[in-house]
């Protein structure tokens, strides 16, 4: 019987070759729009929210490096950039907020108070960074870090999306009733 896996007409090396080739250029696609088409979702909560700001603003312009300063909802988003202190009322909803973000989805932690809790990390509400909920990506010290640090965030962001691979989702149809 001949179905998608064995109706390959090419064996051996000649296979590898041309699964290879094919899956190269895809993958280079693919990245490529990734890397330059970042939505960010900030979540600001303390000062640094001033610093994303001035990334914001003209003199350092993010959207240079390839990401969008606005964003329409956090179902389109794939950056959370977290901005400050995150205490344990607010876990569950940053939680979600994670959550929400389709698939490949970045966290960067920005700041000391979002990386180790800050100022605040003997407080009894304070989590102690913000990786005790959800798996962070890049994480920036500094209090409040500098725009500059952002933009080279934004960089190291990227050239760990160009190294990815891209995974594919296999959707398996309830055939039960």
């Amino acid at each position: 019987m001949v179905n998608g896996a064995t109706s390959n007409v090419f064996t051996g090396k000649l296979n590898q070759i041309l699964e290879y080739s094919a899956k190269a250029p895809l993958r280079y696609i693919i990245n490529w729009g990734r890397i330059y088409s970042l939505w960010p979702v900030h979540l600001e909560t303390a000062c640094c929210s001033v610093e994303w700001g001035a990334v914001s603003g003209p003199r350092f312009d993010v959207e240079r490096w390839g990401m969008l300063g606005a964003f329409g909802a956090m179902r389109q988003c794939d950056v959370l950039i977290i901005l400050g202190t995150v205490n344990r009322k607010m876990a569950p909803r940053v939680k979600t907020i994670y959550d929400q973000m389709p698939e490949p989805r970045y966290v960067i932690a920005f700041g000391a108070c979002s990386v180790s809790g800050g100022l605040y990390f003997d407080s009894y509400n304070v989590l102690p960074g913000v990786d005790t909920i959800l798996p962070v990506d890049i994480y920036m010290s500094g209090c409040p870090p500098r725009p500059e640090q952002l933009l080279q965030a934004l960089i190291m962001l990227q050239n760990k999306i160009r190294a990815s691979k891209i995974r594919s989702k296999k959707y398996v149809r309830n055939t039960e009733n």
